[in-house]
């Protein structure tokens, strides 16, 4: 296995896809090679856990938990 350059699906940067990356990715049985560079995967992290953006299938916000801070059971409407 040899490190691979792909290219980022948001920036169109070339970033490179590590012998050791593969190797993780092969071990957590993910079949997909990344699609975006370190940079483009940070940012898009960040803006899930903030609620930004919109569109893409996300549920933004607190990701559709109701009870969100309310610390267990009782309280609030059930949906």
């Amino acid at each position: 296995m040899a490190d691979k350059t792909l290219t980022c699906k948001d920036c169109n940067m070339e970033f490179v896809f590590s012998e050791g990356e593969q190797a993780f990715y092969k071990e957590k049985g993910f079949e997909n090679e990344p699609q975006r560079c370190p940079e483009c995967r940070k940012a898009k992290k960040a803006q899930r856990r903030t609620g930004g953006g919109g569109g893409g299938g996300g549920f933004g916000g607190n990701s559709g938990n109701r009870n969100s801070g309310r610390g267990g059971f009782g309280g609030g409407n059930r949906w």
